[in-house]
């Protein structure tokens, strides 16, 4: 039997996640493990966490007030083994200029709130920050910290994968009521649809399902190579898109876009911080490593 202290985490993240299978990702662990530490933990409290059927699984009232008492007993346990806070000693030998390269979306709305809080709480660190969709070389370019999706299989980089966030094929209500939803992929052929350009090609990037499949969608309705300007014309109703959960999700969650497909919904790409293997790192770099492993795996790994 796991730790209780092990067991009230799987339970948490089981809490706040879609399903075992998505808990289980972000832990890094089996979906069968995640059954096995809510089972035991519903046999120790005697009470019923989960209601399971065919569809699915919900949690229960009862697992929602335990839920919320687990998550900050956890918290607590979590906050004695923080390093305490850096001292005006050390916050001095922190300087310097960090260069750093991300995803356009990711980039702005997740890791610059991180530089910031950093830059103020560090006020010797620079940032000079590169946004952009197409795959930057690090090496080459002289980056010090990149964040990339999908696979990171190169052996000059020392890389940390922090969440795996689904994908959503969305629209607005509006747009469903004028187009209907898409039922199988093949029909987003004929219907409205927006992509986004791969600066490195010149083509759009295909949009991915599950078992491996991917279309991409044709003369679709607004193309660019910019991911939040795809994002403002899918919310602005122009056609359907494909958005990772951290843009998608609170929209869903408010009625302000609808999920589809989503028996198609692709497997969660990997999320990876890295950088170049070049010897001793420097406090600012590992600082800035470490801060953003923490702060992305929080924000990106939610239902």
């Amino acid at each position: 039997m796991l730790n209780r202290l092990e067991m009230l985490r799987i339970f948490v993240a089981a809490a706040e996640a879609r399903n075992f299978k998505e808990a289980a990702s972000r832990l890094g662990i089996s979906p069968q493990a995640v059954t096995r530490a809510v089972q035991d933990l519903e046999a120790a409290q005697g009470e019923l966490l989960f209601h399971r059927n065919t569809r699915g699984v919900q949690i229960t009232t009862y697992g929602e007030q335990l839920a919320a008492q687990a998550r900050d007993s956890v918290q607590r346990v979590d906050a004695l083994f923080q390093p305490p806070a850096a001292s005006d000693e050390a916050q001095a030998e922190v300087h310097g200029l960090v260069r750093l390269t991300a995803p356009v979306a990711l980039g702005r709305r997740l890791m610059l709130p991180a530089l910031t809080a950093l830059g103020q709480q560090y006020p010797g660190l620079r940032f000079e920050v590169q946004f952009s969709d197409t795959h930057t070389d690090v090496v080459d370019e002289r980056i010090d910290i990149g964040v990339r999706y999908g696979s990171l299989r190169d052996s000059r980089y020392v890389a940390r994968p922090v969440a795996s966030p689904p994908f959503r094929t969305v629209g607005t209500p509006q747009l469903i009521a004028q187009q209907g939803k898409p039922k199988r992929i093949e029909d987003l052929h004929a219907l409205p649809t927006t992509s986004l350009r791969d600066q490195s090609t010149g083509r759009a990037w295909p949009w991915y399902f599950a078992g491996g499949q991917h279309i991409s969608p044709v003369n679709p309705r607004f193309l660019s190579s910019d991911s939040e300007a795809e994002f403002d014309a899918i919310m602005a109703g122009l056609g359907f898109g494909q958005l990772p959960g951290f843009m998608a999700d609170q929209h869903i969650a408010s009625g302000r876009l609808v999920a589809v497909l989503q028996k198609q919904q692709p497997d969660p790409w990997d999320i990876y911080i890295y950088r170049p293997q070049r010897g001793p790192v420097p406090p600012r770099i590992r600082l800035v490593f470490d801060t953003l492993v923490r702060s992305l795996g929080g924000k990106t790994s939610g239902a």
